[in-house]
């Protein structure tokens, strides 16, 4: 890393419990014990008012988890590899795949998440937990997938917006992952206000999204995070097709 042309510049917004967006040129690294190996970065936590933890991470050959991922109990994990040209060997509940680009897994509460890019080329990968909130009589199970094999379906009636989710949708799951695609010119179908929160990923891509009273401009590998009520929408503003995979929280009632 070179000194700077010109002054410092940024195109973070914070506003602590309410809305973020994180670009990737402001993110530093952290040591996330357990795992070795990799380059991580934290881009939410509780100390940005979420009730999440994400990072984005660059498995290099070899590089891994040395102790299982959120195996602590009540914990649940979520791997979704963005892109490389080689592959994470994740494990969970007693499974063991090869995830390629697109490929996710879902460990479910104090399971614990393992993975290992055992290839000789860097990947790149989100890394997601938070805690899970029981339901009696409901479980939540291991999922393993691949974006690339799943069909999308058409977004509240939107021939030009798509959805996938990656997870299944019965009453087991408190949380679910999902990509929402925008063909150019597309954009929601309202203003959303919701208690559910966000934190979304660009993987492809640029807009411009409503977050609380600011428009903001937003492009691929950009981080956001939405908070409860936060009001929120997006224009596709580029040439070609706007992509983020993002989590939602769902399936319980609010607790006093």
């Amino acid at each position: 890393m070179a000194y700077p042309e010109g002054l410092l510049k940024t195109r973070a917004v914070i506003r602590p419990g309410e809305y973020a967006v994180i670009p990737p040129e402001g993110r530093v690294r952290n040591v996330i014990p357990g795992i070795e190996g990799c380059n991580m970065s934290i881009i939410a936590s509780p100390k940005l008012g979420a009730s999440f933890v994400q990072y984005v991470g660059t498995a290099l050959p070899g590089g891994g988890t040395v102790a299982p991922f959120a195996q602590e109990p009540g914990v649940e994990a979520f791997l979704y590899v963005m892109d490389g040209s080689g592959a994470l060997t994740a494990a969970t509940c007693g499974q063991k795949h090869t995830l390629a680009p697109g490929g996710y897994v879902f460990a479910p509460a104090g399971k614990g998440l393992e993975f290992t890019n055992t290839t000789n080329a860097p990947v790149r990968f989100l890394l997601y937990k938070q805690r899970y909130i029981a339901l009696p009589g409901h479980e939540a199970e291991a999922v393993f997938g691949n974006t690339a094999t799943m069909e999308e379906r058409i977004y509240e009636d939107m021939a030009n917006v798509f959805i996938r989710d990656l997870l299944p949708t019965h009453l087991g799951f408190d949380m679910n992952m999902h990509t929402l695609s925008f063909d150019p010119a597309g954009c929601h179908p309202f203003v959303e206000t919701h208690v559910q929160e966000h934190g979304a990923y660009l993987l492809e891509g640029e807009g411009i999204y409503l977050l609380g009273a600011e428009w903001i401009q937003v492009q691929k590998e950009d981080f956001i995070f939405f908070g409860p009520y936060t009001p929120q929408a997006v224009y596709a503003t580029g040439r070609g097709r706007l992509t983020y995979i993002y989590s939602k929280d769902c399936n319980r009632d609010v607790a006093l």
